[in-house]
């Protein structure tokens, strides 16, 4: 719901409540951003005037709008007396700076403000900055008009949330420069999605004057809190090592969330939450933040000198201009915000569902995602049409859905160093082509696909021989390499249009239905040959427009075809290219005890079905570590679940369980892929040493309808005579009883047992899964817990969880 009462706007999500005022200078002053205190008080008298009549009754729908016009008396009463609730300031403190000489109550530095921009006293980090055609900087945006409405938000060239129904809630504020002859505007788009709890918000700024503006940053939201001491929760990596949580506690001065890298990048992604210093998962004021972009991106946090805590987000500022034209409009990508006071696991789920609901698209929001065989870990370049035939037949005997043929089919791509842009079949390796070969893959029983890294090229390529001015690269200056090759100009429409051409020819090649799309390269040498000098700055931002305009043609082409992001693992995994590909390759990195890490950091903001995940060799290829097949299949089922190794290397009992595995998967993959996973970690288990440290990872993964679930525990390292642990489910439905199976086998020489529960386990050192059941309430698994009993090092009892390091077990829960 979204009302204007006097001169406050008040929105609403089903649980929050977001309020701010027109000053009396015509600024946006923010107010409130928290609980839904209007919910709280008409809950029950809408419950009861709803539940009265039939389903879709007009009286029904009589009684919703008595009710809504009772809530918006209470809000108008409400209104009323907020005058008492806000700040208020009698003079400019010390040597602030007053707004005006008639407004000297307006300390622009020590105001929450909606918008902010530099030259009128606000001295702290800016929303907005401008150089105007006449070389001054100060901007000065004030409250001109709004608009209520059901349309869509407005963000040309960019991807954004969307619903299906198109029943959209939208605010739209327009803004006008306070220095009329500027004729500069923006609008604030602020967009309600009440099921997830998200309002988003966009930001156009509109040149109506006869002169260019170049704009220096133009951010996509700024959110002003009252007070400081919040803790900035952010992902951080590297290749191989994306999504880890940092946690940084600021009383004063400022943190910066960054990427410089041309994408989202694996450095530092743009989700992130800014909390109250005591919340925990299910605890505490918790605001979490995402961006529908995937190129270069800032969030910052900073304290005022008055203990104001200001949040931004948006494009990177650093390497950013753009010259706005007379009569043109900038649009800044969209920004998603959510609030809860329910902890961590409420505002993550609502970041989840609201991907899973208005980011993702059609057919593939609900649709299963298959389970594949890449070939990429299997063989690497090494691939001719015998090889790939015989890894298929593999698989198929596993039950794998689809086959992946990853890079070396193309150009003379023996290796890396060369062919990147030569889209043609080497028939050295596939002599009877593409068609061909995706016939009798089919006749496996199993799907086609293939790579493809369409935005690069190689100096070693026809391509770059050809077209040298379709590079980014600086003429005349060396150019700083990456892994043999550079980056396609997307910001040239002859490249765009080239690469549309490309995928549309080879996907109509043969019966594909997968791609896997991969960028394998951060950018360096940002230089466009196509642009003039004066638009340099615009490099970045226009190659993501082009990137965005290749995707959209190509995925409205071909809607069926079900494609999966990649950029050196997850270089690129955001909203942005979300809104294009169901899901994405989250890390090259497929070692199990790495990935429960970079999968937990994914989970804060990112559905499962978005999160590609695979099992592979042991050694690892990435780590060397060994890890037991268990483990392995049981991190990477909590995603859209794969094998990237060869089947024929396993051994007689290995080979075997993970057939009965993937069987399995497909029994609940519904739960996997499309339920609601908690995460948690209980750390340092039984190990005292400052130099070792251990984890026990409990995860739970609940169906929508809450009946079906699966739980994993993870134990990172195994330690002598530690004490007994409780896995406590969590989103289950209390009043409901679960029956509870297991895969509790851990290697072939040891078991996870308990007794406890289960005392006819049949112990014989092999794979079979255990039959046997028990049933418990659903309060008594989330607030008690299960017992796992004690752990030994080495040995075996009736009564005893043993096993290696890096030992785990799947719980499997469903209402009696």
């Amino acid at each position: 719901m979204i009302k204007k009462i006097n001169n406050r706007f008040y929105l609403f999500t089903q649980n929050t409540a977001f309020i701010f005022e027109i000053s009396k200078t015509g600024h946006l002053v923010q107010i409130y951003y928290g609980a839904n205190f209007l919910e709280n008080v008409t809950k029950s008298e809408k419950l009861q005037a709803t539940n009265e009549y039939p389903v879709d009754s007009i009286e029904k729908l009589q009684a919703i709008d008595k009710t809504l016009d009772y809530s918006i008396e209470k809000l108008q009463a409400i209104d009323k007396t907020l005058d008492y609730s806000i700040e208020k300031h009698y003079s400019e403190p010390g040597n602030c700076v007053s707004y005006t000489s008639n407004n000297k109550d307006f300390p622009m530095e020590d105001t929450c403000l909606l918008v902010s921009g530099l030259g009128k006293g606000d001295i702290r980090e800016p929303m907005i900055e401008l150089i105007l055609s006449n070389g001054q900087r100060t901007t000065d945006f004030i409250y001109e008009d709004y608009k209520i409405t059901d349309e869509a938000p407005s963000h040309p060239g960019l991807p954004g949330a969307y619903k299906e129904n198109n029943n959209y809630e939208k605010l739209t504020l327009i803004l006008t420069d306070q220095q009329p002859s500027t004729n500069l505007y923006m609008e604030l788009d602020f967009t309600i999605f009440s099921d997830t709890d998200v309002i988003t918000r966009n930001t156009r700024l509109i040149n109506k004057s006869e002169t260019p503006v170049t704009i220096e940053r133009l951010l996509s939201m700024q959110l002003d809190l009252e007070n400081c001491g919040y803790n900035f929760t952010y992902f951080t990596g590297r290749w191989a090592s994306e999504m880890h949580k940092n946690v940084t506690n600021l009383n004063n001065g400022s943190i910066v969330n960054q990427s410089l890298a041309g994408a989202t990048s694996s450095r530092a992604n743009p989700l992130c939450f800014v909390s109250s210093a005591d919340a925990s998962n299910n605890h505490g004021d918790v605001y979490g933040f995402n961006l529908v972009y995937s190129g270069n991106h800032y969030e910052s946090l900073s304290v005022s000198g008055f203990n104001k805590t200001r949040f931004l987000s948006g494009i990177n500022p650093t390497g950013f201009s753009w010259q706005l034209n007379a009569g043109e409009t900038f649009s800044a990508p969209e920004a998603i915000m959510t609030y809860t006071n329910c902890g961590f696991d409420k505002a993550s789920l609502n970041l989840k569902r609201f991907t899973s609901e208005h980011i993702t698209r059609d057919p593939w929001k609900y649709k299963a995602r298959p389970i594949l065989i890449n070939s990429w870990e299997a063989a690497y370049f090494d691939i001719n049409e015998e090889k790939l035939l015989n890894l298929a037949k593999h698989a198929s005997k596993l039950g794998i859905e689809l086959f992946v043929m990853d890079d070396g089919w193309f150009g003379e791509r023996n290796d890396d160093t060369s062919s990147l842009g030569d889209w043609y079949v080497n028939k050295s390796k596939l002599p009877n082509g593409l068609n061909d070969l995706s016939k009798k893959i089919n006749s496996l029983s199993m799907d086609f696909g293939i790579w493809v890294e369409p935005e690069m090229i190689n100096v070693n390529s026809n391509l770059y021989k050809s077209h040298p001015e379709w590079v980014i690269e600086i003429p005349g200056r060396d150019h700083a390499e990456g892994r043999f090759q550079r980056i396609l100009d997307l910001t040239n429409p002859e490249v765009v249009n080239f690469i549309i051409e490309t995928l549309t020819n080879i996907i109509n090649s043969a019966n594909i239905t997968y791609v896997k799309w991969d960028m394998n390269r951060i950018f360096s040498d940002a230089f466009s040959k196509y642009l003039p000098a004066k638009n340099q700055g615009e490099v970045f931002h226009r190659y993501i427009l082009g990137l965005y305009k290749i995707l959209d043609h190509i995925t409205k082409a071909f809607p069926n075809v079900l494609f999966e992001g990649c950029a050196s693992g997850g270089n690129r995994f955001d909203l942005g290219v979300l809104c294009y590909y169901p899901q994405i390759w989250a890390s090259d990195d497929t070692d199990a005890l790495e990935r429960l890490y970079i999968q937990e950091g994914y989970n804060y903001g990112y559905p499962t079905t978005t999160i590609g995940a695979h099992v592979s060799a042991s050694p690892n290829h990435q780590t060397h570590r060994s890890i037991n097949i268990f483990s392995r299949i049981n991190v990477a089922f909590f995603g859209a679940f794969g094998i990237e190794m060869s089947p024929e290397t396993l051994n007689e009992n290995d080979y075997s369980y993970l057939k009965k595995m993937v069987s399995k998967y497909k029994d609940w993959r519904e739960v996997f892929q499309f339920g609601d996973l908690y995460t948690s970690t209980d750390n340092n288990y039984g190990l005292h040493s400052e130099n070792i440290t251990s984890k026990m990872h409990y995860w739970t993964c609940v169906s929508k309808d809450k009946k079906r679930a699966v739980g994993m525990i993870y134990k990172e390292k195994n330690s002598p005579n530690t004490p007994f642990k409780r896995y406590k489910a969590v989103g289950l439905n209390p009043d409901s009883d679960y029956i509870i199976t297991d895969n509790l086998k851990i290697s072939n020489n040891y078991n996870i047992n308990n007794n406890n529960y289960n005392n006819n386990h049949n112990d014989n050192n092999n794979h079979n899964d255990n039959n046997n059941q028990i049933i418990i309430n659903g309060n008594v698994l989330m607030n008690i817990g299960l017992s796992l009993g004690p752990s030994l090092e080495i040995g075996y009892s009736e009564n005893i969880w043993a096993g290696d390091d890096n030992i785990s077990m799947l719980i499997f829960m469903e209402v009696k």
